[in-house]
């Protein structure tokens, strides 16, 4: 599957939308709480100022939705204003808390998932500046108690600001584990991708290894063996591929007044020029010693077998280099392969033609036909 940006946008804004309920969740279920206070008799306040305060709540979201729906939120550094949304999540807590002095140890507990809600997307600095503005924001709610002489019990005042401070300290404590736990997982993800593209690349390797010839760079027969049969399976009905078995003359002669390292740099000149003269997906391999094998795909007889002349005119005018070796030249047995036919038939057929090509005096290509009007 491709991944373009804009399926990469799309799938960010899902995720940030979800977030975004998730946190919308939150309002809600602190809604439910502040409103059964409100009618068990615990808020002793104006109700219009509870209405009010629930329209602004859920007016700030529907802001945010709006920039998660219109795209805006990509210009910000973060996408997901994470950061923002706790900011705006916590001034609207210290409000709740200062309106509803009577249940405000109960309301406390809003903090805890308020902040959860960063711990996996902020850095530990952003997550500490939060702290760090919620608990200011609530003792700054309580020192405007105190000088306006509000304050039920000073005690308990003190208590709800070591409780929360606690409360802070401990969730900051627990971001930067959570923070470290990540890069740890994350670097331990990057290397393990790392290793698995070194083991792709080996794995590739050994591939190749296993399908080419370690003197020539050519397949190998095995391998040859494979691609063939998959391109007769799938040859379509009135098409011939073209089998040819290639056979270096007077190989063994060269080996012995020459040396096996002269020998196998003729094999590897040989190898040289048949790429040079093959397409682009003509299949060609070492079928064993000095003798080679070709597959041309959707050929007939007079094009297969210009194509193994050329190929014959080519290795005769070669030159090794570094070594003097004398003319060099091969035989071709050719035939035709056709939708229903037998490869090792069809094999047979190209060595028959190849036996006669070397008794009629090598250097030349012959051919057994399967198709008389091919």
């Amino acid at each position: 599957m491709i991944i373009t940006p804009r399926r990469t946008q799309r799938s960010l804004r899902r995720l940030l939308l979800k977030r975004f309920a998730m946190a919308l969740a939150t309002y809600v279920m602190m809604a439910l709480v502040c409103w059964f206070a409100v009618f068990s008799g615990l808020y002793q306040g104006a109700r219009v100022t509870v209405v009010w305060l629930t329209v602004g709540v859920f007016a700030s979201q529907l802001v945010f939705l709006w920039l998660f729906l219109s795209g805006r939120n990509l210009l910000f550094r973060d996408p997901s204003m994470t950061e923002g949304q706790l900011l705006v999540a916590l001034t609207w807590l210290a409000l709740v808390l200062a309106l509803f002095d009577s249940v405000r140890g109960s309301i406390l507990a809003f903090y805890v998932p308020i902040l959860l809600f960063g711990v996996l997307k902020l850095t530990p600095r952003a997550f500490v500046r939060c702290c760090v503005f919620a608990f200011f924001g609530f003792a700054a709610m309580m020192l405007i108690e105190v000088y306006r002489q509000q304050l039920v019990s000073l005690g308990m005042a003190w208590l709800q600001v070591w409780v929360l401070l606690v409360l802070l300290v401990w969730l900051s404590l627990f971001s930067c584990y959570v923070q470290s736990m990540r890069q740890r997982m994350r670097q331990r993800r990057f290397a393990l991708q790392a290793n698995q593209n070194t083991l792709r690349g080996m794995m590739r390797q050994l591939e190749d290894l296993a399908a080419t010839d370690e003197l020539t760079g050519l397949y190998n027969r095995r391998h040859f063996l494979r691609l063939a049969s998959r391109e007769v399976q799938r040859m379509q009905p009135g098409l011939h591929h073209g089998l040819a078995l290639i056979d270096l003359d007077h190989f063994k002669r060269i080996n012995d007044a020459h040396g096996h390292a002269a020998g196998d740099r003729v094999l590897q000149t040989f190898a040289a020029i048949v790429r040079a003269c093959l397409r682009d997906g003509d299949i060609v391999a070492r079928y064993g010693g000095e003798e080679f094998v070709l597959l041309l795909p959707n050929t007939d007889t007079d094009q297969f077998l210009a194509c193994c002349e050329r190929l014959r005119e080519a290795f005769a005018r070669a030159e090794p280099v570094g070594i003097e070796v004398g003319p060099l030249s091969l035989s071709i047995g050719m035939t035709l392969l056709s939708a229903d036919d037998d490869l090792d038939e069809a094999l047979q057929r190209a060595d028959q033609a190849l036996y006669k090509a070397k008794r009629s005096g090598r250097n030349r290509c012959d051919a057994s036909w399967k198709y008389a009007d091919a």
